[in-house]
């Protein structure tokens, strides 16, 4: 194996794992395309005869700008769909954090004093309030019912992240010390039952 060849097969390392500079790139192109390619290279040459071809074709500019702009735009209503999601569920959330805020600071400034001395007064006021209490909450909630369109908007991005979470499940299932022990012991006893 020549010098040469051995600079070649590791700039073919490097081209393939996407590391190789311009230069490097045209300087691989030119060997191969020279026709004093070494025999165990052979395979490669028409890979880059190939390459150089299609480099040598005159591009249509407009076909590239136009795909250029359909997958800017596509992005850009992929985007905006998503801003609005997030809009709305940091404004609910923004609202209820401010609600609550405002509700527990006016209950601090309220002083407490025992307000019945009949427990059976006490205990119908409660009801009457905690039933108050509850329409409103009801009331609140119906303006929630449009949650599930929020909750639907959700599910193709949850099914297009269940292949990549399965994938890491699987992982930690390999790489968890217990697995590993089962499948041991499992091996053990094979090999015991075989002696």
């Amino acid at each position: 194996m020549t010098m040469e060849t051995t600079k070649i097969k590791a700039l073919l390392q490097k081209y393939f794992e996407g590391e190789t500079s311009p230069a490097e790139e045209k300087m691989l192109e030119d060997y191969f395309n020279s026709g004093k390619v070494e025999s165990s290279l052979q395979e490669y040459t028409p890979f880059f005869e190939g390459i150089s071809a299609l480099a040598g074709n005159n591009r249509d500019r407009a076909l590239e700008s136009d795909i250029m702009d359909f997958i800017l735009e596509s992005e850009t209503k992929e985007k905006s769909k998503y801003r609005w999601l997030w809009q709305t569920v940091t404004g609910v959330a923004a609202s209820v954090i401010i609600i609550l805020g405002g509700f527990l600071y006016y209950q601090q400034q309220k002083s407490f004093d025992d307000t019945f001395k009949n427990p059976d007064e006490a205990y119908a006021y409660a009801v009457k309030t905690l039933g108050y209490v509850s329409g409103k909450y009801n009331q609140g909630l119906a303006g929630l019912s449009k949650f599930d369109k929020l909750q639907k908007a959700t599910e193709p991005v949850k099914k297009g992240f269940a292949p990549v979470n399965e994938f890491y499940q699987t992982l930690e299932k390999l790489k968890s010390p217990a697995a590993t022990n089962g499948i041991d012991k499992n091996r053990n006893e094979k090999s015991n039952d075989s002696i």
